[in-house]
């Protein structure tokens, strides 16, 4: 089952108003492989919600985005990008991953109902604050000092991954994101569990 580490830039925070701005994913088979990268800015249909607080964020102006393709051509072409990668497997076997997934799926999700398009991905989900909450508990509870934040600059801190730009960008952050997931993942031997029957 492959794994699709995914971030999104919005134009502000509210699916259905704000839209996708720009897309950014790795993707990975089920051994954690990596099969490549992908990225692509997105033109919002609605610019009248495109918002300085989110500009701020990620750094992309609407002049930035005039080139950028709209949604409905960026999702068959990510889905393409997807089925090359992945020798043409289902996309229902696809697993989205992320930091804080659910908001990212939203979005995605709204932008395919709104260009009329069939939902094709796993309903299973893989996120990084949920794991790295989990993960860090069972760290505390042995005694390990642990980030007192789950955002993803204090996840990715604490296994010494940084980003390169003080303004977000939704491939460096999918790609954060995977380092994070793979770190724990590895980790995972190292926890014991004591037998008490």
């Amino acid at each position: 089952m492959p794994f699709l580490v995914m971030d999104i830039e919005m134009s502000g925070p509210d699916p259905g108003w704000n839209e996708i701005i720009q897309l950014g994913a790795e993707l990975f088979d089920d051994s954690w492989n990596a099969l490549g990268t992908y990225l692509t800015n997105v033109y919002p249909e609605n610019v009248e919600a495109f918002t300085a607080s989110a500009e701020e964020v990620h750094g992309l102006s609407l002049d930035a985005l005039e080139d950028a393709p709209m949604i409905y051509d960026v999702i068959p072409e990510f889905e393409q990008w997807i089925k090359s990668k992945t020798h043409g497997a289902p996309l229902h076997q696809t697993v989205i991953c992320g930091q804080s997934v659910i908001y990212d799926i939203n979005f995605l999700r709204f932008a395919y109902s709104n260009e009329k398009m069939r939902w094709p991905y796993s309903n299973k989900m893989l996120d990084l604050h949920t794991v790295s909450y989990l993960y860090f508990m069972i760290l505390e509870k042995n005694g390990r000092k642990v980030p007192r934040s789950l955002s993803l600059g204090a996840v990715s801190g604490f296994f010494g991954f940084e980003r390169e730009e003080e303004t977000h960008n939704a491939l460096e952050d999918a790609e954060l994101t995977a380092k994070c997931l793979k770190e724990i993942f590895g980790r995972l031997d190292d926890l014991k569990v004591q037998d008490n029957s």
